[in-house]
């Protein structure tokens, strides 16, 4: 049987952790680019079309994403292509998608 302060310590990390991500998917602009991502890499021009916002804008969302590590990129010549790097991201927004852009039944 567990200890019930190592489990009630391994709770509160845990929490913290998920609170740290939650805060990141709290920005509706962070969110559509994960959203974006799910399905695989993107560069900034992609991202700036499908969110309808600003070089800038869209590139410092990534960057603070990136110092989060929950995307990576990789540079192709002048084309920065970013991706998910966070495994526990996917399943999260695959998650929310089905909660919240749910399928319109076919009548």
């Amino acid at each position: 049987m567990q200890d019930p302060e190592v489990a009630a310590k391994a709770m509160n990390e845990a929490a913290d952790e998920a609170a740290e991500v939650l805060k990141v998917l709290s920005n509706p602009a962070r969110l559509r680019i994960l959203c974006a991502l799910l399905p695989g890499e993107l560069c900034v021009s992609d991202l700036e079309e499908v969110l309808g916002s600003s070089q800038s804008y869209v590139s410092g969302q990534l960057a603070r994403m990136r110092a989060e590590g929950l995307v990576e990129c990789d540079r192709d010549g002048r084309t920065i292509r970013y991706r998910l790097a966070d495994q526990r991201i996917g399943p999260i927004l695959e998650r929310l998608y089905e909660v919240f852009c749910p399928v319109p039944a076919k009548v």
